[in-house]
């Protein structure tokens, strides 16, 4: 592991060919990272590798490739298992990403509500803590009920807590905001559930590339991530759920390996985790995500999280130089992610022109359409920083950002 003192973050960089590509003409400064991060040669060579000299299907298979398959396979559930600290493979279930692990999790835990059960999601919410549950209120008649948020972009943790009656079955909420950046207390409103008996989902796709997550530490019932925030190849997820509860719940989607015996008249089913993995699975991205987190292993997550810190702190500070230059999502508790407008500059044309300058970041409502009505305005420019990002990057980011005002302002 790098020692913070020792933070090299040319080495880091040189881990990463795409960074050193040129967009129109200048130096890339990609800051899109909230969307997907940037995928380290090392992993692009073991997918190389596995395609060139491994590939077969995992499981059942007695030949060789078949076996070295799906001991590359299992071995990566096991380094995410130590990862989020599960207490055993069998909570740790792979999917295509973070909103596959959501709509499993709503469509077969949430096959036991019913009508006017009550579920707590929040107004931060991506689309994808919103939808599936929208889905299963149409099938089952469920009532959504939302937590606000402060004028910092934090939860209103009172509100939070009145929402509970003897009619709420779940809570599901996200660890860290994509757009506003806070890091929820998400610890404490597991407690407060519990002590309500009721399980909890959190969305940790904006957390899990960015600081520890401690299963047993966190205590929740379900926790989803996905791969290509954290280095790993596109296509892949994690769902954690408590073998409790995986246990009751009924399969997600049927077909080859999660099945253990099949008739016409009955089906039996394969035991955990492959009870929740149907069909042949993305193995080779799975193998080569083992690669993803030993690049965070190396570095180190308390090393990224003080390097992430420092970017933050440091752009918000020379943002705010920026004559009518708002920041969206204010809380002293916030991630590596940066929410803004300018004036009364539409975020797509200023997105656009800091791409015409190299500078790549999100423009829109980054699928978070209920905050963008809740802060009243259409969408936001969003910086999102990485382990690779440097404090000229930010330098960069805040010198075509004065000339894209100069031009639309």
């Amino acid at each position: 592991m790098i020692l913070m003192d020792n933070y090299d973050v040319n080495k880091i960089r040189d881990e990463f060919p795409i960074l050193s590509r040129e967009v129109a003409g200048r130096p890339m400064v990609y800051l899109d990272n909230g969307a997907t991060s940037q995928t380290p040669r090392r992993v692009v060579e073991e997918i190389e590798r596995i395609y060139t000299h491994t590939k077969a299907n995992v499981h059942r298979g007695v030949h060789t490739l078949s076996q070295e398959m799906t001991d590359m396979q299992e071995q990566t559930r096991e380094k995410i298992r130590g990862y989020i600290n599960a207490s055993s493979i069998e909570e740790v279930i792979f999917t295509r990403g973070t909103t596959e692990g959501i709509n499993l999790v709503a469509s077969s835990f949430g096959s036991r509500f019913k009508e006017g059960d009550e579920i707590i999601l929040t107004v931060m919410e991506h689309h994808a803590n919103i939808v599936p549950w929208q889905l299963l209120r149409d099938r089952t008649g469920i009532v959504i009920r939302v937590v606000d948020i402060n004028d910092k972009g934090e939860l209103d943790l009172d509100q939070y807590r009145s929402l509970f009656n003897d009619r709420t079955v779940m809570a599901s909420f996200c660890h860290v905001s994509n757009v506003l950046g806070t890091v929820n207390p998400v610890k404490e409103m597991v407690e407060y559930a519990h002590s309500r008996n009721v399980p909890v989902l959190i969305d940790g796709a904006q957390a899990a590339p960015h600081m520890y997550v401690d299963m047993q530490d966190l205590d929740c019932d379900f926790y989803v991530f996905s791969s290509h925030k954290m280095y790993g190849p596109t296509g892949i997820g994690v769902l954690y759920g408590k073998k409790k509860w995986l246990e009751e719940m009924p399969p997600y989607q049927g077909g080859g390996e999660m099945i253990g015996k099949v008739t016409f008249e009955h089906t039996t089913y394969a035991d955990l985790p492959f009870k929740f993995e149907a069909g042949t699975p993305d193995f080779v991205d799975i193998a080569a995500l083992s690669k993803g987190i030993d690049f965070i292993k190396e570095i180190g997550m308390e090393n990224i999280s003080v390097h992430e810190k420092e970017l933050l702190d440091y752009t918000q500070k020379k943002m705010m130089e920026i004559p009518g230059l708002r920041i969206y999502g204010t809380s002293d508790h916030k991630d590596a992610v940066i929410s803004f407008l300018v004036g009364n500059i539409h975020p797509y044309d200023l997105g656009l022109l800091l791409d015409k300058q190299g500078v790549e970041v999100r423009t829109g409502h980054h699928c978070a359409m209920p905050l963008m009505d809740r802060l009243g305005i259409p969408g936001t420019v969003r910086v999102s920083f990485a382990a690779y990002n440097t404090i000229g990057e930010a330098d960069a980011l805040i010198a075509a950002l004065k000339r894209a005002v100069a031009i639309l302002g």
